[in-house]
């Protein structure tokens, strides 16, 4: 097992998974696009930016040189926004190594084709390139603050995912396995949409029972999402889907509630994804979620609410109404 790692993304979740790495005892490099940005890291071995209060261990090192984080290490770990992840896999590709892993915590698809990321891996490398993904219920400043948190790893080899699992596991971060890389990417991409719809009707007013309604009927778009791509209901059950799914939309550590929340109170987008600071994935999510919905023919009456809101200037009101409105029919 190897003892090195990088992380490509000096965001707070990079930076709180590349704590968590070195905390192990694994020399860890830290990439970050902007030079000011990763020297302020260098300087204050902390990011105060991003996750601020949590000093970097001795063997966290940053760097803003492509080249040498892809040498660093036969595993990569990429948390970059998901619109930004194939380009940064073909940045990376002409330095990196015939045994490359590629890892990612990022939670999305690939905008240009609605693929999942383990899709543009297999492009932009090859099919047999080890391709895993870390997602679950799981804020940045927890981990760094090293309070109790349950991941799920799922690989398109069980070797790797067992291998990135001793890497990052220790008594206070759980990593579970998983062959299922499919479900718990559409887990961890379509909750983010779901946590926006949430946040909408919290920030309209409206109660506990309007937000267990949807997250209920939330996980039902998730499923059936996910059997037309081609995952299996069982992983949706766990951490990287019913678990995450819950957590982005109940607590306002979510930046995707967060935006919802603002939303539902009469913000503009623009006013909201200023105030928060940082990506709010469930944006495009909900553009790409709503494409593969159409595409499938799949009835995700939320999603397209939301993208009704986030693209069609649906009052955040009238699209909680029409869930509303719709037909009585079966659960």
């Amino acid at each position: 097992m190897t003892s090195k790692i990088s992380f490509l993304g000096a965001g707070s979740w990079g930076t709180a998974l590349a704590i968590q790495a070195a905390r192990n005892g694994n020399e860890t490099l830290l990439w970050g696009h902007l030079p000011e940005h990763i020297a302020s890291l260098a300087k204050d071995r902390e990011n105060k930016r991003y996750l601020a209060g949590f000093a970097f261990p001795d063997l966290l090192k940053v760097t803003d040189d492509l080249k040498h984080v892809t040498e660093f290490s036969d595993i990569l770990l990429i948390s970059v926004p998901s619109h930004a992840f194939k380009d940064t896999l073909i940045k990376i590709k002409p330095f990196a190594s015939k045994d490359i892993k590629i890892a990612w915590a990022s939670k999305g698809f690939n905008p240009e084709t609605g693929e999942l990321l383990h899709q543009a891996v297999a492009d932009v490398f090859s099919p047999q390139t080890p391709a895993a993904v870390l997602s679950g219920p799981s804020f940045a400043r927890e981990v760094a603050a090293s309070l109790p948190t349950a991941v799920t790893i799922a690989a398109t080899q069980q070797a790797f995912a067992e291998q990135l699992a001793q890497l990052m596991h220790s008594p206070y971060f759980r990593t579970y396995t998983s062959n299922d890389i499919v479900s718990v990417q559409v887990g961890g991409a379509v909750k983010n949409v779901l946590a926006i719809a949430a946040g909408i009707a919290d920030g309209i007013g409206f109660g506990a029972n309007t937000r267990a309604a949807l997250i209920t009927r939330g996980i039902a778009e998730i499923i059936r999402l996910n059997n037309a791509l081609g995952g299996q209901q069982e992983a949706l059950m766990g951490l990287a889907g019913l678990g995450d799914l819950i957590l982005t939309c109940t607590d306002d550590q979510s930046r995707n509630r967060r935006f919802g929340i603002a939303l539902g109170q009469g913000k503009n987008s623009e006013q909201a994804i200023n105030e928060i600071g940082q990506e709010v994935e469930g944006i495009s999510a909900a553009k790409e979620t709503y494409r593969l919905a159409k595409k499938y023919a799949i009835d995700m009456p939320i999603t397209e609410q939301t993208y009704r809101v986030l693209y069609e200037g649906l009052a955040p009101l009238s699209a909680v109404q029409s869930l509303l409105q719709r037909d009585q029919k079966p659960e």
